[in-house]
């Protein structure tokens, strides 16, 4: 009898695996082979050849400015050493396994992998945020900043991914080596949802699950409603193709959990922009705000030099605020040294911050790499 019970159990796990990824196929077919990008004069963050910011154009630090950044921090000895090493703890593979696809009774969940890479369960699907897990952000295999701490998970102990949705196309968030592993897994391959202009980019390695959108638009993966949101960024993966594709962050929705994704962005109006775009679906009747929201907190100074890009943990807080998020994680820290503060200095100054202006600990958290927070079931009131 036991056996018997094993093998139903077992059977209905696969039927459940079986329909994500009918719904994958299903949501590839519902769109046409090629999304054309829409005249420049029909949307004011389009222009001839490429895309701008809705609240102030990015503009490229001339390289003068590069090698001074470059030369005042070799003067002042940055970035300076963490204080102490960056969290690890061994993944909980018993619970992520038991919480992918063909869970009887799923539970909205984030863990944190490292950098910008969070696996995300809800809505009954596994899926990952910017998934990068080489030794390097580089398009070179010997160059290039390194990882300082291996990922929470590596790509043979992730459960079956359903969804990877990719913010931009910097080598810190679009690694194609974890993106070509992703679509080898066992299983199938996930949906790939991509900021206008990355399909191309996709198809060049033989990967053809791949929605495109645009700012504001919509793709549905089962109950699972996926929107690509604006923010204040720039791409670039050459010399020759800087602001060509597009770039943004994301809101998810599902049943049991909103969550947001910031990607890479400056603070801007934006994320007030986008809490009056979803308003309506998060009154207090409906469930509230956004149940998560995955916010950089890292990657900020010389200010002079990256506030235009990457939110220090000041403006993350804000953003926090903006979105009316009920809680946040602070994300793209503790990887890759990339710019100047210490790689434990983001964690450090989102303390200081709770405490001046009073935040509860859990309104605004990090996670060790490898960690899991799991998450209340949103509940719309009745």
């Amino acid at each position: 009898m036991a056996r018997r019970a094993g093998a139903l159990a077992q059977d209905l796990t696969v039927a459940r695996q079986g329909r994500i990824q009918a719904a994958v196929r299903s949501s590839l077919h519902k769109i046409p082979s090629a999304m054309p990008v829409p005249p420049p004069e029909r949307k004011p963050h389009h222009r001839p050849g490429g895309f701008r910011n809705n609240y102030g154009d990015f503009a490229a630090k001339p390289l003068a400015q590069v090698l001074r950044w470059k030369r005042e921090a070799r003067r002042q000895g940055l970035p300076p050493p963490p204080q102490a090493p960056i969290p690890q703890v061994a993944p909980d593979l018993a619970f992520l396994h038991g919480n992918a696809a063909g869970a009887t009774q799923p539970v909205p969940a984030v863990t944190w992998v490292g950098h910008s890479t969070v696996l995300a369960q809800l809505g009954g699907i596994s899926m990952l945020t910017d998934p990068i897990f080489s030794q390097r952000a580089s398009p070179l295999g010997f160059a290039g900043p390194k990882r300082h701490q291996p990922p929470g998970l590596a790509l043979a102990q992730l459960p079956h991914i359903d969804l990877v949705v990719v913010s931009h196309n910097h080598y810190d968030h679009l690694d194609s080596a974890s993106v070509r592993a992703l679509a080898r897994q066992a299983g199938g391959p996930p949906l790939f949802v991509v900021p206008l202009g990355l399909k191309t980019w996709f198809g060049a390695l033989g990967i053809t699950g791949v929605v495109e959108l645009d700012w504001w638009d919509t793709h549905r993966l089962g109950c699972v409603e996926i929107v690509l949101v604006p923010a204040q960024h720039w791409s670039a993966r050459g010399l020759n193709d800087r602001m060509k594709t597009l770039w943004g962050g994301f809101a998810v929705l599902a049943p049991d959990c909103h969550l947001f994704f910031a990607g890479d962005t400056g603070y801007s109006r934006d994320f007030q922009d986008i809490q009056a775009h979803f308003a309506n679906r998060q009154t207090p009747q409906a469930g509230g705000g956004f149940d998560v929201a995955l916010l950089p907190i890292g990657a900020y100074e010389p200010r002079w030099f990256m506030a235009q890009q990457h939110v220090n943990v000041d403006e993350a807080v804000k953003i926090h605020r903006d979105l009316q998020a009920k809680r946040s994680l602070g994300v793209h820290w503790g990887t890759f040294e990339l710019t100047d503060e210490a790689l434990d200095e983001p964690p450090r100054a989102l303390a200081a911050l709770r405490a001046a202006q009073g935040m509860d600990a859990d309104a605004f958290f990090v996670l060790a790499i490898g960690e899991t927070r799991r998450l209340p079931r949103r509940q719309p009131l009745r």
